[in-house]
């Protein structure tokens, strides 16, 4: 076994980055002895104390020269190249849990794939997967899912979404954080900032992974990752000012202008990203362990208190170049376009009909025709 005592033994692949330590800690609650593998070039104090194997996790050499014939009671694959992973600890660990991403499914970075555009809503697990006609990393994904199982027939595979929260490399939430930490007026968003996608606080994503380590029963099969409830953008914007204290105007534009939001979005045609979270909750008994509107406030605070390095390699990776100048052309040539709108003169204002009065209509309540 992994270890020289009877204790029984994990293996993390990764362990450092922002679901690592939450997931190491839970696994020694749960009496395992966890062995860490990943590349050596990030540690932390968290996970210091365990035993840790250096090296390259990408690449089925570099596992089988760093793991060997190691057996171990427990994988848990969060890092490095999965398909390598699980051929060569086929057959040397009882049970398997790997994390993968969304991207497995068609037209979750192009709805368009989708005649009419837009991924189905909520997106379960049993939705349609990329093909070798999709774009090459979403084709990839979903073909490693394909491989993950013929090698570990009862593995859980876990789709993460973007995950936010405290130690998180390239956090899309600084695109928001930088701009009202530099104490900007505006923030220009596609459609409104009105489209809803699941995220994962990195606290939920860990708890996920035990919860199928917990559940070998539900081995086979894949799940979805994410918070409970799926946030808009412009929630997350109210949340983030709220938490830092900064007022904000959301200004709405179609997703073509909205160049600057691009990065923030991580999508280049309008549409909800929400994932269909009930096998999960009914399966692995899954519930949040820290709220969406909570957590993202949480995450915003970390950030405002470990800020990106300015035009570093994190900011580098997020491709926001924070242009406030061409920023502030494009806000003040749509405030130009859309000060003065026509007048129409609607005799009586289309929209809500019989059964809504309520600020900016015109139309009385019509309870007694009901």
């Amino acid at each position: 076994m992994a270890c020289p005592s009877d204790q029984p033994s994990a293996l993390v692949i990764g362990g450092t980055g922002p679901t690592g330590p939450t997931i190491v800690h839970g696994l020694e609650a749960r009496g395992l002895a966890v062995t860490l593998f990943h590349t050596g070039r990030h540690e932390l104090d968290e996970v210091a104390h365990v035993e840790h194997l250096h090296g390259d996790p990408f690449s089925a050499e570099g596992i089988a020269a760093t793991l060997g014939d190691r057996t171990f009671d427990v994988v848990v694959a969060c890092y490095g190249r999965l398909r390598a992973i699980a051929e060569h600890l086929s057959g040397r660990c009882g049970r398997f849990v790997s994390v993968g991403g969304v991207p497995a499914y068609r037209g979750y970075f192009d709805p368009t794939r989708f005649d009419p555009p837009g991924l189905p809503i909520p997106t379960s697990e049993d939705a349609p997967q990329s093909t070798a006609d999709d774009d090459g990393k979403s084709y990839r994904v979903a073909r490693t899912e394909e491989l993950l199982f013929e090698h570990q027939p009862g593995a859980i595979h876990l789709r993460y979404p973007f995950v936010y929260g405290p130690r998180q490399i390239a956090p899309l939430e600084w695109s928001i954080v930088r701009r009202v930490l530099d104490g900007r007026p505006a923030i220009i968003v596609p459609e409104g900032g009105l489209m809803a996608e699941t995220r994962s606080y990195s606290e939920n994503a860990a708890h996920t992974v035990l919860l199928a380590v917990d559940t070998p029963a539900a081995g086979g099969r894949a799940f979805n990752v994410g918070d409970e409830e799926a946030l808009t953008t412009a929630q997350r914007i109210q949340l983030i000012c709220a938490e830092l204290g900064h007022e904000i105007e959301v200004v709405g534009m179609p997703t073509h202008l909205a160049l600057p939001a691009r990065p923030l979005m991580m999508q280049v045609e309008p549409g909800h990203r929400v994932l269909d979270m009930s096998a999960t909750r009914d399966v692995l008994g899954y519930r949040d362990l820290v709220p969406a509107r909570s957590a993202v406030g949480i995450a915003a605070r970390w950030l405002a208190e470990n800020p990106l390095e300015a035009g570093g390699h994190a900011e580098g990776i997020l491709e926001d170049p924070f242009d406030y100048d061409r920023e502030d052309r494009l806000l003040d040539w749509w405030r130009a376009a859309t000060a003065d709108p026509p007048d129409l003169g609607y005799p009586v204002e289309p929209g809500y009909g019989a059964y809504y009065s309520g600020p900016g209509t015109s139309r009385r309540r019509s309870d007694d025709r009901i």
